[in-house]
């Protein structure tokens, strides 16, 4: 692949947010477009797919923010010189061919396309039917910007493919696959887990948890897990589960508060078979894979525990290992839970929904990554690079 210096892919940016601005217009017409077809019936796909004033403002400032950065290409990861006289210098280096399949957010099309290019990959762009118009037009965007600045369009590709279709391209892709991001639903990630040949770095599952400790500030509790619930359903940072120490004072008054909280927000509950005990008017849990389910929508859980060591075993067992979040006024209890919670992100009287590239001072992300290899959490521009060892000799050859 070709390495772009800095100021030729930061040229490109530079006109992608003018050609955003003015065709703001045409950007939010052809939304309208998917959004008539679509309708209203998955309020959280269609609360996503929505592009208005804001969302392309959005978009300008996810440019800027990348274009702004530093180029993660050609950095120094570590260099020595060994006593054999061999100089070696671990520097980044670009993936090299991207694919990121993604359901219904046409600022998916900006922001994974502006990571991607910045840290000089290609990226193949495989978009919902449901954003069909949005994503063609923006990713005409960005053919405009590369054709300004002398750069052939086949940085960005906009694939128009059938589930068959993205089937075989998964399994016999007609260039080199270095990285596969599925963003969306169990059903995407087990779909291309299962077809792709490529390395597939899994995104995109929620089903987040937070404990109420015995020692929580209860009013803590209430605003954290209330935020993290409704500020924005469709997140993969929503909150869906809350596990309410049995040993918290005022228990059953405490339960009883947050069934009136929950309710007044028109937030659906379900409950244990403890809970039930108190909030006997709620739904019980249909079955244990309920535990294991990403809601988004206003629904929650409102499940017992005892116990901090209990409370981590449950999370660990059930959660998409996303994000969780620990209530409590003591720091040692909250630094236990951090360290042996097992997510990509964890909190110590904070909301979820923080689990976001541009709220954690990334910037702009293609993903959150509930994987561990290469990255876990949200992939910025930084991590887009692999690693290249440069060696240096005089002639070296091994004894």
């Amino acid at each position: 692949m070709i390495l772009l210096n800095s100021d030729k892919k930061n040229n490109v940016l530079k006109s992608m947010m003018r050609i955003l601005d003015e065709k703001r217009e045409a950007i939010i017409t052809e939304n309208k477009k998917d959004l008539e077809a679509f309708g209203e019936g998955d309020q959280a796909m269609y609360d996503r797919l929505v592009c208005d004033d804001k969302k392309v403002d959005g978009m300008i400032t996810s440019v800027k923010q990348v274009m702004e950065q530093e180029d993660p290409v050609g950095q120094t990861i570590e260099h020595r010189k060994l006593d054999t006289g061999l100089d070696i210098t671990n520097k980044t280096a670009p993936f090299g061919n991207i694919m990121i399949i993604y359901e219904s957010r046409p600022d998916v099309t900006i922001e994974a396309a502006v990571l991607a290019f910045k840290a000089n990959n290609k990226i193949y762009l495989k978009g919902g039917k449901e954003a069909i118009n949005s994503n063609k037009i923006l990713v005409e965007c960005w053919h405009e910007a590369l054709k300004e600045n002398d750069l052939s369009s086949d940085w960005i590709e906009l694939l128009h493919l059938s589930r068959p279709e993205t089937q075989e391209f998964l399994k016999n892709p007609p260039v080199q696959l270095d990285l596969i991001v599925p963003r969306g639903g169990e059903r995407l990630i087990g779909f291309v887990k299962e077809h792709a040949t490529g390395a597939v770095l899994v995104s995109g599952r929620g089903n987040n948890f937070l404990y109420v400790s015995k020692n929580a500030d209860f009013e803590t509790a209430k605003k954290v897990m209330l935020n993290a619930k409704i500020d924005k359903i469709s997140g993969c940072n929503a909150l869906d589960k809350v596990l309410v120490d049995v040993n918290l004072p005022d228990y059953e008054a405490k339960l009883k508060e947050l069934q009136e909280m929950f309710k007044e927000n028109e937030v659906n509950i379900l409950v244990d078979d403890d809970v039930k005990k108190v909030l006997s008017e709620e739904d019980s849990i249909p079955s244990e894979s309920t535990w294991y389910e990403e809601f988004l929508a206003m629904k929650i859980v409102i499940g017992s525990i005892d116990g901090l060591d209990a409370a981590i075993e449950k999370i660990n067992k059930y959660s998409g290992g996303h994000s969780a979040s620990i209530i409590t006024t003591e720091k040692d209890e909250a630094i236990k839970f951090m360290e042996q919670v097992d997510s990509a992100a964890v909190y110590h009287n904070a909301s979820t929904r923080f689990t976001d590239g541009g709220q954690m001072g990334v910037g702009a992300e293609l993903a959150i990554s509930t994987d561990k290899l290469h990255h876990r959490g949200p992939l910025g521009l930084k991590q887009l690079t692999t690693n290249k060892y440069y060696v240096l000799g005089d002639g070296h050859i091994r004894a």
